[in-house]
């Protein structure tokens, strides 16, 4: 079972999200918050698999509450992802920066809400979807502040090719796909990837991500 918890400050939406999560066979909401300090509170508690994070709460909102999580060494496999709408899509980069594995508009299906809870669940980075990509695109395409910084140092330890399978990941590939398109094994493929997660120190996938876009490796709007 997909252990889960809910957290929105909108006790009707936050019930919404809970029954839909409740009727999957393969899932259970394990606790629900209102606002991010509960919800930090909650998770560390009953250590969830997934947390459902809204990005706007009292208190503590939905990216602190995430970099509070993320940190915590207790807390090493349980996954946020972020639940956003259109005119917050500027906290949506912070978010993936505090830890989070990805991020979902409130309007999505409910099929397509189970499906990324398990996504999340195990292990990957949910950024597929068209719109999201383009979303993230955009913020990581502003610029930072002050000059421009030079090629973070582990950029340097990379091989070639572990440079091109990070490039594969941050444009959205799976590991079969990424195994197509540099001529490896789906097994191969996997190793990489492991090996740039333990290499980088990076949680998961989404973290590769946003790693390779601020260093440079791939560029948003490139194929």
């Amino acid at each position: 079972m997909i252990r889960v918890v809910v957290a929105d400050d909108q006790a009707l939406v936050r019930a919404g999200f809970a029954v839909l999560v409740a009727s999957a066979e393969d899932m259970e909401v394990v606790g629900q918050a209102s606002d991010g300090d509960e919800a930090v509170q909650l998770v560390s508690r009953e250590q969830p698999d997934v947390v459902l994070m809204d990005i706007r709460m009292p208190r503590v909102d939905g990216v602190e509450a995430t970099r509070r999580i993320t940190s915590d060494a207790r807390l090493t496999t349980t996954k946020v992802l972020i639940l956003t709408t259109f005119d917050l899509d500027e906290y949506v980069l912070e978010a993936l920066r505090a830890g989070a594995s990805g991020f979902l508009l409130k309007d999505t299906l409910p099929g397509d809400l189970l499906t990324a809870v398990r996504v999340v669940a195990d292990g990957q980075a949910l950024l597929a979807p068209t719109i999201t990509r383009r979303l993230l695109e955009h913020f990581v395409q502003r610029p930072m502040s002050g000059a421009v910084a030079a090629p973070p140092k582990w950029l340097a330890t990379l091989t070639p090719r572990e440079t091109e399978v990070l490039a594969a990941v941050a444009r959205g590939r799976s590991n079969a796909e990424i195994a197509e398109v540099l001529y490896m094994s789906p097994a191969t493929a996997k190793t990489h990837v492991s090996r740039l997660l333990t290499k980088l120190q990076a949680r998961d996938r989404a973290q590769l991500v946003m790693l390779a876009y601020e260093a440079g490796v791939v560029t948003p709007g490139t194929a």
